[in-house]
């Protein structure tokens, strides 16, 4: 598996990363994920993503492969909580979520802690920033980072505080492409790709009742690729080497809760990246199609 550096943080992560969201919404089994993380990890995956937020996502990770923490590089982000009395984005409650991640995640730090989704105007008030600043200082994250799109994101990334942004990139999902990560490449920022499959939305023969997906589902009618109708391999391959062919793009983030799914996912790119012409071609489609209103999605 090929590996780059996440900008300069001097991580060497692999270019296929795993996503914790599905394990956690979906319920998955620990000897389940215990079977999938452990055969990654095996095969060269080097990149664990999750956050409070994704149910038990958290406590799944440390149960199965806690024990093998200096096997991989592990980010979380704060900002979401469980319970949604509780106020987020106050200082303190940042604060208690990356000490609940901690204990949950069996570690004594992250490599990356990111704010997760949160707007400009919190960030302009300055106490969530300080909270990940202190929780760097004491330890508990060697980095930290920003999740989230595009004026928000660009918000984030002009602030020169934050080590890397994971954005939304992939083939409905271009407006990152000139709004955010040049300028995140510019100031030496690693760059996540989330969503870099755009959830495969074109799995669905009608519009997906999901909110979550309905915006790519849509966005993909109109854009039309001949590559995403018809063989689903052949799509999902195209889309991944799309979104790791982005100039700036270091890791790219895929969630799943079927063991063996990462390792195909990882022969999919064995072909490397797309030629010139095929990234060039799905751009200048973006481009004659995409509306105003196409902005990046949380």
């Amino acid at each position: 598996m090929e590996k780059r550096v996440l900008g300069n943080t001097g991580m060497e992560v692999s270019i296929l990363g795993f996503g914790g969201a599905e394990i956690g919404f979906e319920e998955a089994r620990e000897n389940t994920v215990d079977e999938l993380l452990n055969e990654a990890i095996d095969a060269g995956l080097n990149v664990i993503d999750t956050a409070e937020c994704y149910l038990g996502s958290e406590s799944l990770i440390g149960n199965t492969v806690g024990g093998r923490r200096k096997d991989f590089f592990l980010f979380t982000k704060c900002g979401h909580g469980y319970d949604p009395t509780i106020p987020a984005w106050t200082k303190s409650e940042i604060e208690s979520s990356i000490d609940r991640s901690l204990k949950r995640l069996k570690t004594e730090y992250v490599d990356l802690l990111q704010l997760h989704s949160c707007s400009e105007e919190i960030l302009r008030q300055g106490d969530v920033i300080e909270a990940l600043q202190e929780a760097k200082e004491k330890g508990k994250t060697r980095f930290i980072g920003y999740s989230g799109d595009s004026s928000d994101a660009l918000y984030a990334v002009e602030t020169g505080i934050f080590d890397t942004l994971q954005t939304s990139v992939n083939i409905a999902d271009q407006e990152c492409l000139e709004l955010t990560i040049p300028r995140a490449v510019a100031r030496g920022m690693g760059v996540i790709a989330k969503r870099p499959i755009a959830n495969a939305v074109w799995r669905y023969r009608s519009t997906p009742d999901n909110s979550y997906h309905q915006p790519y589902w849509e966005r993909l009618q109109e854009l039309d690729y001949d590559f995403v109708n018809g063989d689903m391999t052949r799509a999902v391959g195209t889309s991944l080497r799309f979104t790791l062919s982005v100039p700036g793009v270091h890791t790219a983030i895929v969630g799943t809760k079927k063991p063996g799914r990462w390792r195909e996912n990882a022969r999919m790119l064995a072909a490397g990246l797309l030629a010139e012409k095929d990234f060039d071609a799905i751009r200048m489609r973006w481009k004659e199609v995409a509306k105003a209103d196409w902005i990046g999605q949380v």
